[in-house]
C-alpha cells in the first residue's frame, strides 16, 4: 500500500480509537498548534524520550520522521505514543505529511521538466535499441552458436648456408621471399553451457604442388600443420565434448585431434604466445603429442575431486593409413576412420593411421619454495602408420610408413611441464619437454625380402622462455631452443652410426596492436638442417647445412 493511501486510512483507524463523544470542546487547540508547529518537528526518532526500539510502531514512526519530516513532538520532548488521539489531532498530522509529499511531488515535476529533452532522447534511444534487438533476434544465425575467426598473414624468407651440396638445392627450392595466409573459422555451439560442439572451416596456401618456404622440412610453420589443401576450404574439425558428472569429461568426433577438449587433461606447455617454428608447439615431444593424429576418435578426462589438480586422460584417434597425400606434397588426408577397408582405415584396424595417448598430469596453483603456478605431465603414446609431424629427413623417413609402403608402429614417451611466475616482469615463464620413441619398421625397399627392425630410437627436447607484458603491457617476448626429432639410434641394417642431430633456435616479439590484431616479427636458426642426409660429401668429408630465416606474422582475431 502506498504512503498516501496509508495516510488516508490513518484518520479512520485513529478515529476508531478516539472517544465517540469527542468534540471541539474536548480538543486542546493550543496543544495541537504546538504539536504541529515546525519549531517542534524532530529530525531523528531518538529525540523522543518516551519512544523505545521495542515499541511495536517504532519503525513506522522512524520512517515518517527521517524520510518525510512530518512528525512533531510535544514541547517537553515526548511523543506520547500510548495516548488516545482525537480526529482533529489526526487531521493535523495528516495535513503536515501531505504538505511534505506535495513538496516532493513538485520537486520531481520540476526535475522532469528541466530534463525533458534529455529524457526524450533517452526514450528514443531505448525505443531504437529495442527495435534493433528485435530485428537481431529475428535474423540471428543461431542462439546457441558463436563464430570465432583467426586470419594469419606470414611474410618471410629463408637463407641457407654450409658446405653440403644440399645447400644449393635448398636455396633454389625455398630461398624466395613468400607471403602466405591461413584462415580458421570456429563455430562453437553449446546446448547446456558446459558442452561444446565445434565445427572448424580452414583454408590456406602454405601447401601446394611446389611447396612453400614454410611447408617443408624443419621449417614447418604453426599455420601449416593442419592444412588439408591449397586454397581449398575444408572441414578441419568436427567433434563434441561434454561433462558427465563433476569428474569426467568426454570428447568424440569424426574429425577430432588428440589435444582437443575432452581428449587431454592439460596441454603441458605455456609456450608460445604466438607460434613461429612449428616444432615448438609440441611440448617437446612430437612423437607423443602427434598432431597428425586427426580423424575419427574419442577420449575422456578424469579429474578426481579428492586430488585437486590431478587429471588422467585416455584417447584414441584413427587418422590416415598413410599420413601424406600423393597429390599435395607435405599435406595429409584425414578422417580415414570412415573407410570400410580394414587395410586402409576404420577403427582399431591394422590399416588405420592411429594414435592412442595416455596422459597423467598435475597442475599446481603455487609451486613449493618459489611460488607461481606450474604443471607436469607424463604421456605414453602407441601409434601405427603415422609419421612424425616434423623431423629431420632421416627421422621423418624412419617414421613414415609411406616411405616403404608397409606398416610400422611406435612407442613414444614424453615428460613435459611449465612454470609461470606470480607476477610478470624480469623472470619469464619456463616451458620444457623431452621425448623419445622406439619405432618398429617393416622394410622392403632396398632389401631382397621383408625385414623387420625394432628399436630405431628417435629423440627430441626443447625449452621455451616467455616474458609476458614485455616492455609494454599486453606484448610478449619469447625464445625457444631445442632439437627436433632426430635418429639417436639406428637399427636399420647397414644404417651405421647416426649423425642426425640438429639444433633449433628462435626469437620473437609479439606486438598487441589492438585486442584483435597482433604483429610478430621473428628470427630463427636451424643447424644441420638436412640431418645425416647432408653430413658428408662424395669423398666422405663432413659437411654442414644450416638455415637462417626471418618472418613477419600478422594475426587477426574476430
Amino acid at each position: 500500500m502506498k504512503l498516501f493511501q496509508k495516510l488516508l486510512l490513518a484518520p479512520a483507524a485513529l478515529g476508531l480509537m478516539a472517544p465517540v463523544a469527542a468534540s471541539a470542546a474536548d480538543l486542546n487547540v493550543a496543544g495541537v498548534r504546538q504539536y504541529t508547529t515546525s519549531e517542534e518537528q524532530v529530525t531523528s526518532i531518538t529525540q523522543f524520550s518516551d519512544v523505545k526500539p521495542t515499541d511495536w510502531a517504532y519503525q513506522a514512526l522512524s520512517n515518517l520522521i527521517e524520510r518525510y519530516g512530518c512528525v512533531a513532538g510535544y514541547p517537553n520532548g515526548t511523543y506520547k505514543g500510548g495516548q488516545a488521539m482525537t480526529r482533529y489531532e489526526a487531521a493535523a498530522l495528516l495535513n503536515a505529511c501531505l504538505d511534505r509529499v506535495t513538496e516532493v511531488t513538485d520537486e520531481l515535476k520540476r526535475l522532469m521538466k528541466e530534463f525533458e529533452k534529455e529524457l526524450a532522447v533517452l526514450k528514443g534511444r531505448v525505443d531504437s535499441l529495442e527495435a534493433k534487438v528485435g530485428e537481431l533476434e529475428a535474423t540471428q544465425f543461431s542462439t546457441t552458436t558463436k563464430l570465432k575467426g583467426i586470419a594469419t598473414f606470414v611474410l618471410g624468407a629463408n637463407s641457407f648456408s654450409g658446405s653440403s651440396p644440399q645447400v644449393n638445392k635448398n636455396q633454389a627450392a625455398y630461398g624466395a621471399t613468400t607471403f602466405n595466409y591461413d584462415l580458421r573459422l570456429n563455430f562453437d555451439t553449446s546446448f547446456t553451457g558446459k558442452d561444446l560442439l565445434r565445427t572448424t572451416l580452414r583454408s590456406g596456401n602454405f601447401l601446394g604442388d611446389n611447396g612453400s618456404a614454410y611447408g617443408n622440412g624443419l621449417s614447418f610453420m604453426e599455420a601449416a600443420f593442419e592444412e588439408a589443401g591449397d586454397n581449398a576450404v575444408v572441414v578441419n574439425r568436427l567433434f563434441y565434448s561434454f561433462p558427465m558428472g563433476s569428474e569426467l569429461t568426454f570428447g568424440a568426433g569424426a574429425l577430432i585431434r588428440v589435444d582437443d577438449p575432452g581428449m587431454l587433461g592439460i596441454w603441458p606447455s605455456a609456450y608460445p604466445a604466438d607460434t613461429v617454428l612449428d616444432f615448438f608447439t609440441y611440448a617437446g615431444a612430437p612423437g607423443a603429442y602427434n598432431l597428425l593424429a586427426l580423424g575419427g576418435g574419442a577420449g575422456f578426462v578424469y579429474s578426481p575431486k579428492g586430488f585437486k589438480g590431478l587429471t588422467i586422460s585416455q584417447n584414441y584417434v584413427s587418422a590416415e593409413g598413410s599420413a601424406f597425400s600423393d597429390d599435395i606434397p607435405g599435406s595429409k588426408e584425414i578422417g580415414n576412420a570412415g573407410s570400410g577397408n580394414p587395410g586402409n582405415g576404420g577403427i582399431f584396424t591394422s590399416g588405420a593411421g592411429s594414435a592412442a595417448v595416455t596422459q597423467v598430469a598435475y597442475t599446481g596453483e603455487k609451486a613449493p619454495l618459489i611460488g607461481g603456478s606450474y604443471a607436469l605431465a607424463f604421456a605414453y603414446t602407441y601409434s601405427q602408420n603415422l609419421a612424425l609431424p616434423i623431423a629431420t629427413p632421416a627421422a621423418g623417413s624412419a617414421s613414415d610408413p609411406s616411405a616403404t609402403n608397409v606398416y610400422s608402429s611406435a612407442n613414444n614417451l614424453a615428460l613435459s611441464g611449465y612454470w609461470k611466475p606470480e607476477k610478470t616482469g624480469f623472470i619469464p615463464s619456463i616451458s620444457w619437454g623431452v621425448g623419445s620413441g622406439s619405432y618398429n619398421l617393416n622394410l622392403t625397399s632396398g632389401y631382397s625380402s621383408l625385414q623387420q627392425t625394432k628399436g630405431t630410437v628417435i629423440s627430441t627436447w626443447y625449452t621455451g622462455l616467455q616474458w609476458d607484458d614485455a616492455f609494454i603491457k599486453g606484448n610478449a617476448l619469447g625464445m625457444g631452443l631445442g632439437q627436433a626429432p632426430y635418429i639417436a639410434k639406428n637399427a636399420q641394417p647397414g644404417g651405421g652410426t647416426p649423425n642426425d642431430s640438429n639444433y633449433m633456435w628462435e626469437w620473437w616479439y609479439k606486438f598487441q596492436v589492438t585486442d584483435n590484431i597482433s604483429i610478430t616479427p621473428a628470427i630463427y636458426y636451424i643447424s644441420n638442417y638436412n640431418g645425416q642426409d647432408a653430413t658428408s660429401n662424395a669423398s666422405g668429408a663432413k659437411t654442414t647445412s644450416n638455415l637462417f630465416g626471418g618472418l613477419l606474422k600478422t594475426t587477426f582475431k574476430f
